[in-house]
């Protein structure tokens, strides 16, 4: 099995778990989904030298952020897809182990703590928001399903393609 095809199919695979878990919590908790658009709208505005931002919402608005943002969410899934196959070995693509991953996929929550919330104005470990503690919870635990995810997309990539 090809290692940049496998990293992108289980990246896109993890992904897409997570986004299941975000909309199960939105109807089971009431919790809003993320507003991917304005990731792309801090990503866009890195383009202009602006990494950091008081409160991105009320940044200047950037045309396609929604687009760019879902696709940063996704190309971030497959880079730690890809990070973690690089840990792993390309060999746990054919034997997958659960705990890895979901060790892995707890310690991805480092860079929206570390970088993208500090970077949008919610602090580090979005200490600057209403309820920091529960932030904080729910983003381990969808990071942690994001881990779940990278191991059930490696399960579905070996029952697609026989290895």
């Amino acid at each position: 099995m090809n290692y940049t095809p496998s990293a992108v199919f289980i990246g896109i695979g993890a992904t897409l778990v997570m986004d299941a878990w975000m909309l199960a919590r939105r109807q089971l908790l009431g919790t809003p989904l993320a507003d991917y658009g304005l990731v792309g709208r801090w990503f866009a505005h890195m383009s202009h030298g602006r990494f950091r931002h008081e409160r991105i919402a009320a940044a200047p608005p950037v045309r396609g952020e929604r687009i760019l943002g879902w696709a940063a969410h996704y190309l971030i899934g497959i880079v730690f897809a890809m990070v973690l196959l690089a840990i792993c070995g390309v060999e746990w693509i054919h034997s997958p182990a659960l705990f890895p991953a979901l060790v892995f996929g707890a310690t991805t929550v480092a860079a929206p703590f570390l970088l993208m919330q500090p970077g949008m104005g919610a602090g580090i470990a979005a200490s600057r928001t209403p309820r920091p503690n529960a932030a904080r919870l729910q983003s381990l635990v969808t990071h942690t399903v994001f881990g779940l995810g990278l191991y059930a997309a490696a399960l579905v990539l070996n029952l697609v393609t026989g290895v």
